[in-house]
């Protein structure tokens, strides 16, 4: 869309910020959205699940039930590989900011190096910087518009989509199996094998005023899955739960996985995206990386019949391709469940 194609005003790179005593005024958030005033538990934690234990699906289908959050240890991806991966993405945020530019991306697709969500202009801003790619369908991936540096970049990253790709997959299956349904369903719900995939690796460097600001304000994730890989050492990630934020502590080598607004849609609601956000700290630099599995583009997305029955006895969420549903967060950026809740309110209206 016309409107898409270009930023409303100058993007300006968070990290060239970093170094100021003060923020400048686009990250100051109202004082109700600063996660200052919120009170943030770090007493219970999401569910852990062992992929490599028994009754996995149980316990990943009362995960999705009840937080729609959950980490996932023993998943099978080579700790090696992630390791190198999150390295070789560290090591592009710290190249000079004129190499990162070169890599600088438009609201028509955000692929490519930015620092911004959503094209309203004037805008309250979050505090991160960000790489986002695309790995699937074939024909939207282009090794030519990754980064070529570091050099193991490319390589690594491909490797690294592949594996995750699987585990994906598998989690589908388990979802699936959790729901009463046979273990392919929400996969062909999605379109069998043609998903899509997206990665975006989200850069917070240190804020002067972290009281004041957002790395990532309050929002549910557009697409089907999202599995995140967390810096271990740095806690950033905070989720909605019963009313209050719950800081997410890191397990060493896991991964995070949220429930995200496709799946909601597809599973009735039985399974719900959750709201989540991100907070940054004056001390410490953080890297998360987000891998974004999501149905074909270019299918309608509703809910699997047989939980119409199951759940309600009705439809919640009426049926959009997923090109139509992302583009609200290109427009808006994040903006907590508006966009799904006004699609179940559209029904039952």
């Amino acid at each position: 869309m016309d409107s898409l194609q270009q930023w409303p005003e100058p993007v300006v790179p968070v990290q060239s910020l970093s170094n100021a005593k003060t923020i400048p005024s686009r990250y100051i958030k109202p004082p109700s959205q600063r996660a200052a005033g919120d009170a943030a538990s770090t007493v219970k934690n999401i569910p852990v699940v062992d992929l490599s234990a028994a009754a996995t699906a149980k316990a990943i289908s009362d995960a999705c039930r009840e937080w729609g959050f959950f980490q996932v240890v023993n998943h099978g991806v080579s700790l090696e590989l992630v390791k190198r991966f999150q390295d070789s993405w560290r090591r592009f945020f710290h190249l000079p900011m004129a190499e990162k530019r070169r890599y600088a991306n438009s609201p028509a697709t955000y692929e490519g190096y930015g620092s911004r969500l959503g094209v309203d202009k004037d805008a309250f801003l979050d505090w991160v910087d960000y790489f986002f790619l695309h790995f699937l369908p074939p024909q939207l991936k282009d090794h030519n518009k990754w980064p070529s540096l570091p050099p193991c970049l490319r390589e690594t990253t491909e490797e690294y989509g592949v594996e995750v790709q699987k585990l994906c997959r598998r989690v589908m299956k388990e979802m699936s199996a959790g729901l009463g349904l046979a273990a392919d369903c929400l996969q062909q719900a999605f379109g069998g094998e043609e998903e899509g995939i997206c990665i975006r690796v989200n850069f917070y460097p240190k804020c002067p005023q972290p009281e004041l600001a957002l790395g990532l304000s309050p929002h549910s994730d557009p697409g089907g899955l999202t599995v995140l890989l967390v810096d271990d050492n740095v806690r950033g990630l905070q989720v909605r739960k019963d009313g209050a934020w719950v800081t997410v502590e890191p397990i060493p080598g896991a991964f995070v996985i949220n429930v995200a607004d496709q799946i909601q849609i597809v599973s009735n609601a039985i399974y719900k995206s959750v709201e989540h956000r991100v907070i940054v700290n004056a001390e410490e630099e953080r890297l998360s990386i987000a891998f974004f599995y999501n149905p074909k583009s270019d299918i309608p997305i509703g809910p699997v019949p047989e939980l119409v029955v199951v759940r309600y006895k009705t439809v919640l969420c009426r049926s959009m391709s997923f090109d139509e549903y992302r583009l609200y967060i290109r427009r808006k950026g994040p903006r907590g469940k508006s966009q799904v809740e006004a699609l179940e309110s559209s029904i039952a209206s």
